[in-house]
């Protein structure tokens, strides 16, 4: 498998966005250990345990850190005009399905707009950029099926969130397609491409309403993890999986032998495949507890069947999962039971990184 390259992003200017957040955590330390030059642009980080709260103190002074909205388009060109990026890699968002049914409004608006924000506020530079922009793997209209969605497929939402990202979708292939090229009002600088992963795992995530912080939360009360949609299935990855990919695609952007401008899924094997119960109960093999359900038939609709094909970018990027099932649930509960414990999550996290580095290698 090709791998993000050190000399590639050493002393790359690197603009992150949301880089508070779960995956942009993560992802800010690997572009630390890759020696890449990083701006981060983010809210907050939120309230209560997060991983980028976890992870600041080693980090800090190694990044640029700016806190403000999407919506504030000014401080984003100055941040963009300060950074004057060779990559930019847009992962800020709302991303949690029963929030969006909270405050659709701010979901849309997040989503859809601040992710226009950022692309305008790239218009002005002057030599060329990738641009990675992730979504998710709901944007596709959920048909309940078996088999796998392509980039192909239709989109669309049921729920706030799945729709906001299928709309981010089209409003990025919308701006490509009109702002990018040689014309007057065009730039030839850009190259953009959408990122299209979801139902990470991996130490760190503290966010609620999600089943694995929810479990971790529970076993380390001694209470018992309460399920909401146990036979709902999903492609269940390592958060370093797509992560690795974003990276891997943001260098193919600016090869000389270029993937086009277009969506790349990134999701796990088939055997990755499971059910929220069985999720469950393989956690449960590494930190022993028990489960109820609690499944309401009255709760906001979430998908049941959901599915990537990945060989798209298998083909034209080279990318493929590399830790299976067991391992990526065995790194993740791993993760949680040994802070938990009184284990540094730095250090934590970043032997986590390590043994994935040394994955891709072999």
């Amino acid at each position: 498998m090709i791998s993000p390259d050190p000399s590639y992003w050493r002393g790359r200017r690197v603009l992150l966005t949301g880089h508070t957040g779960f995956k942009g955590s993560w992802l800010l330390l690997w572009l630390r250990e890759l020696g890449a030059q990083i701006t981060g642009y983010s809210l907050a980080a939120e309230a209560g345990p997060c991983l980028f709260g976890q992870l600041a103190t080693q980090l800090a002074g190694q990044f640029e850190h700016i806190e403000a909205d999407l919506a504030d388009l000014s401080t984003l060109k100055a941040a963009v005009d300060a950074c004057q990026p060779d990559v930019v890699l847009h992962l800020a968002a709302q991303p949690l399905v029963r929030t969006s049914y909270a405050d659709p409004i701010g979901t849309w608006t997040t989503n859809v707009l601040g992710s226009l924000q950022v692309l305008e506020a790239l218009k002005n530079l002057e030599h060329t950029c990738a641009v990675v922009m992730v979504t998710t793997d709901k944007v596709y209209v959920n048909r309940e099926w078996a088999f796998g969605y392509r980039e192909s497929d239709r989109l669309g939402g049921h729920d706030p969130y799945s729709a906001s990202k299928a709309a981010t979708e089209l409003a990025i292939a919308s701006w490509r397609a009109s702002f990018c090229g040689a014309g007057a009002h065009q730039t030839p600088h850009l190259r953009i491409a959408t990122a299209r992963a979801g139902n990470v795992i991996g130490g760190g995530d503290w966010a609620n309403s999600r089943i694995v912080p929810d479990a971790m939360r529970a076993l380390a009360a001694g209470e018992p993890i309460t399920v909401r949609n146990p036979g709902a299935t999903r492609p269940w990855q390592h958060v370093l999986e797509p992560l690795g990919g974003y990276l891997l695609l943001a260098q193919k952007l600016l090869s000389h032998i270029e993937p086009p401008c277009e969506a790349f899924n990134f999701g796990p094997s088939l055997s990755s495949n499971r059910t929220v119960a069985e999720l469950v109960a393989t956690m449960l093999e590494h930190w022993p507890g028990r489960w109820v359900d609690a499944h309401d038939p009255n709760a906001p609709h979430e998908a049941g069947l959901l599915h990537l094909q990945i060989d798209k970018v298998r083909h034209q990027l080279g990318w493929w999962p590399r830790w299976d099932y067991p391992t990526t649930v065995a790194r993740t509960v791993g993760w949680y039971r040994e802070v938990h414990a009184g284990a540094d999550p730095y250090s934590r996290s970043l032997a986590d990184l390590q043994a994935y580095q040394a994955a891709l290698a072999a």
